[in-house]
């Protein structure tokens, strides 16, 4: 009996492409090689499956012109990628890789709010230019982290344990919006109390962003509501690119209306709003806040559960349409 063929559509840990060998027919992209949408087509004929990274747009269009494929296997939480309403309309299952990431993106929440606060980038870019010459009291002089008030728009997994270490940690305030509240059991874990989204914006020391992104979610933070932040507000995004009205974020950080910002994600990454390579009160990393070994392992085991579960054993660990199950 023939092996199912499957698509790995980035480069990924040589022992998930051996893993999945024992079960499919894969082809791989070991070379990372960036498709457009007629290459992914192209490669995704003939294909029950596709193990994607969250690069990878599986739109009306695409699933039209590959009607052998029945899932496709997200190695990422977000998965914005996905128009989840066609996939389910063809029955194509999606799936997405939840919880292996949380504390880990966590971390990298918080190392990007303190990084930010404190002007390390800034700071780090003025010694490596040769212009430390002398100390004074006010150099690079940011804001405290320890019991500053941390407000985080978007109180999942990943909300919760980065409120979890500024509260217990730091001893923070935490204060948060979500579009519904935590029980209050969750909101004592996280020490964290409930707050309408303008007064989160007013009030907060440190801004954290973890919603996730859809059309609703767009530019949740625009010019309207950067001018509610205080003057000496910091702004983190590790949610997705088109939560922040990047060009917005990199005015107001000129014009010093926030103090700074700390973004792991982009508008159309991976370009970046060339006015926010401009301003040096920003801190940028490449998307990266999952992004240690150990996770991204897991990342890439749970995608492969996910193929294997499905289209050998016709059980998905993590699915994000199961109603398509029921005609499998």
């Amino acid at each position: 009996m023939s092996k199912p063929k499957i698509l790995v559509a980035r480069s990924v840990f040589p022992e998930t492409i051996a893993r999945l060998e024992t079960h499919f027919e894969v082809e791989s992209n070991q070379d990372d090689q960036n498709w457009s949408k007629a290459q992914l087509i192209q490669k995704l004929q003939g294909k029950q499956g596709a193990f994607t990274t969250g690069s990878e747009r599986i739109d009306a269009e695409v699933l039209a012109a590959c009607p052998e494929l029945k899932i496709c296997a997200n190695m990422a939480v977000g998965y914005n990628n996905f128009d989840v309403d066609a996939m389910t309309a063809r029955g194509v299952l999606a799936t997405n890789a939840p919880d292996v990431l949380t504390e880990t993106t966590a971390d990298f929440g918080f190392a990007l709010l303190m990084a930010t606060a404190r002007r390390i980038t800034e700071s780090e870019h003025f010694l490596r230019a040769g212009k430390w010459e002398k100390w004074s009291y006010d150099m690079f002089a940011g804001s405290d982290i320890h019991g500053a008030t941390l407000g985080i728009i978007g109180m999942g997994r990943i909300g919760q344990g980065i409120a979890r270490r500024g509260a217990h940690g730091f001893g923070m305030k935490v204060i948060y919006h979500n579009r519904s509240r935590l029980d209050p059991q969750l909101e004592a874990e996280c020490k964290a109390s409930y707050a309408s989204k303008e007064d989160l914006l007013k009030t907060a020391d440190h801004v954290v962003l973890v919603v996730p992104y859809s059309p609703a979610s767009h530019h949740t933070i625009g010019a309207a509501e950067l001018a509610l932040m205080k003057p000496t507000a910091t702004l983190v995004n590790i949610a997705r690119g088109g939560i922040v009205d990047d060009a917005a974020l990199a005015q107001a950080l000129r014009d010093r209306r926030i103090a700074a910002a700390g973004l792991d994600v982009f508008e159309g990454e991976p370009k970046v709003h060339p006015a926010l390579l401009q301003v040096p009160n920003v801190v940028l990393t490449p998307h990266i806040a999952s992004a240690t070994i150990p996770t991204r392992r897991a990342m890439a085991e749970l995608a492969a559960d996910n193929l294997v579960g499905f289209l050998v054993h016709g059980k998905p660990v993590t699915p994000l349409n199961p109603v398509v199950l029921g005609g499998k």
